[in-house]
């Protein structure tokens, strides 16, 4: 009977967590793992409310600076190009 009892306990834990582990994933166990992790924690999540936002603050910025940067570099290439074909117009003979 203990190798039963050994065997039984080994399914039940093996489907048991994958069931707790698949339940977790769903809308349903998210919204229970933040109903339980809401409980005492108010500060806490004030603190981290706050730093989220400046967070999101700096990412914005830094999304501002790559847009610039990407636009500098289109300004660059163009640039390049003009003088790229003065520089071949002086080069080429004169039309008669």
């Amino acid at each position: 009977m203990d190798e039963n009892f050994i065997g039984l306990a080994a399914v039940i834990l093996i489907f048991g967590g994958g069931g707790a582990i698949l339940f977790s994933i769903t809308p349903i166990g998210k919204a229970i793992a933040a109903r339980l992790g809401k409980k005492g924690t108010s500060d806490v999540d004030q603190e981290t409310a706050e730093e989220v936002r400046e967070l999101r603050a700096e990412v914005d910025e830094l999304h501002h600076v790559t847009q610039q940067m990407s636009e500098l570099g289109e300004r660059v290439d163009f640039l390049e190009r003009l003088v790229a074909k003065q520089r071949d117009a002086e080069r080429l003979p004169p039309v008669r």
